[in-house]
């Protein structure tokens, strides 16, 4: 059997990216409208275009998808890259490479998506949990990205503590690019809460 062309690998994540976006669009217009208790997956996945059962395929449950945390996954270039002691060969510099990448994969094609998951908490603080409970479960991808980096270029501090310092830098960055009024590439903030946690570690 002939394996598939890059090309049209490359189509069908982006056909598959796509409709998870409207998925999550749909989820937070309906829940920024009526909260989130008026909403159900059915409404949901009937404003997507799409049954319950292709919901389930995107997302584990209807406070997932408000949240846009879907299963992401860092491009096999970018985890090889970092793995392999790179881009830069400098860690803090390739730390700032892994949180625009991780937040390139959590935002996906739609970034006001970022926004309005801001708002969404703020409104439904009971969904922070969840917010946070996501993080956690991806943060074993991160660990041990850091685990096969030691390998090649000891770290500073253990695999656990540094990939602590990636969400740390990802979370500073979305709160930072809301407080900017949500404007641009929420990864163009990355290079400004480095600095500015860098100012108070040294202080």
């Amino acid at each position: 059997m002939t394996p598939p062309a890059a090309d049209d690998i490359g189509l069908r994540e982006r056909k598959k990216r796509a409709r998870a976006d409207t998925i999550v669009d749909a989820a937070q217009r309906l829940v920024l409208d009526r909260g989130l208790d008026a909403v159900t997956v059915e409404e949901i996945a009937a404003a997507a275009e799409i049954s319950p059962r292709t919901f389930f395929n995107y997302f584990e449950s209807k406070d997932d998808a408000v949240l846009g945390q879907g299963s992401f996954e860092l491009s096999a270039d970018v985890r090889e890259a970092f793995a392999a002691g790179g881009p830069d060969g400098r860690l803090a510099v390739d730390i700032e490479a892994l949180v625009r990448a991780m937040l390139a994969a959590f935002a996906g094609p739609g970034q006001h998506h970022a926004g309005q998951v801001l708002e969404i908490l703020q409104l439904e603080p009971r969904l922070l949990s969840r917010h946070f409970a996501w993080f956690e479960r991806h943060k074993t991808q991160v660990v041990a990205l850091f685990e096969r980096r030691h390998a090649v270029a000891p770290l500073p501090a253990d695999a656990e503590t540094c990939a602590l310092v990636v969400f740390v830098l990802a979370r500073a960055a979305m709160d930072d690019w809301g407080r900017a009024g949500r404007t641009g590439d929420v990864g163009d903030r990355v290079p400004h809460v480095v600095a500015r946690l860098a100012a108070v570690l040294t202080a």
